[in-house]
């Protein structure tokens, strides 16, 4: 079975606010089978997915990993807005400092993917969108992980680990693009072209991304005050 459905099916059920037992007795099972499912220590027929997808209202898709959306809807890169109701609203829960800060690293984003694509090269894009991936990921499980009466199942990696793991991803990650930006060929994946590296002077930014360069030079002078002051 795949390893994701111990900890999706937990989750469902904890989500429900439904006891194992609970659980257990609506799907025609024990208990202690239920528990063994939960734990990964027993696998399940395909009898039970399907009993299980209709008993939570999801997908068999969603149940084994394949899918975010329980529905089984595969996301799509055209399926994706391009303009955020709450930016262009100028309105968000908690005042106008998210709403800011929210603006000056969604249009900082936008610079950064367009020099990754002059730049052309795969690798680089990866690693580029791994750290910033890794970044999100830390950030929402903090705050996720803060208040208890969130289900731990939400996440595979271990509650005293995934910090570590992965701050020292980001590192890594950050540290190959660099090489990667250079030229240089990092774990038989080649660096970018010299000719395809983009020609950015600090005059021209605003010429180059008018709609961006405004929050892109805030975001920039906003992190390294922030480095200054420690």
């Amino acid at each position: 079975m795949n390893a994701s459905f111990p900890r999706i099916i937990t989750l469902l059920r904890k989500e429900r606010g439904y006891s194992q037992k609970k659980a257990a007795a609506d799907l025609g099972i024990s208990q202690a089978l239920l528990s063994h499912y939960e734990k990964g220590i027993r696998e399940c027929g395909l009898d039970f997915v399907v009993r299980t997808a209709d008993y939570y209202s999801v997908s068999c898709d969603y149940l084994l990993g394949r899918t975010a959306d329980k529905s089984g809807a595969m996301i799509h890169v055209d399926a994706i807005p391009d303009d955020d109701p709450a930016i262009q609203d100028n309105h968000l829960r908690g005042g106008v400092l998210p709403v800011l800060n929210k603006k000056l690293v969604i249009n900082s984003l936008h610079v950064l993917f367009d020099m990754l694509q002059k730049c052309n090269n795969k690798a680089l894009t990866t690693e580029a969108s791994a750290a910033l991936t890794l970044t999100v990921y830390c950030l929402f499980r903090q705050i996720y992980a803060a208040n208890p009466h969130n289900p731990a199942a939400m996440f595979s990696m271990d509650k005293y680990l995934f910090q570590a793991a992965s701050l020292g991803e980001i590192s890594k990650a950050i540290a190959r693009s660099g090489e990667l930006a250079r030229g240089k060929t990092v774990e038989g994946e080649e660096g970018v072209k010299p000719d395809n590296l983009p020609d950015i002077l600090p005059d021209d930014i605003a010429r180059q991304y008018p709609m961006f360069s405004t929050s892109l030079l805030n975001l920039l002078r906003n992190a390294e005050s922030r480095m200054q002051m420690n």
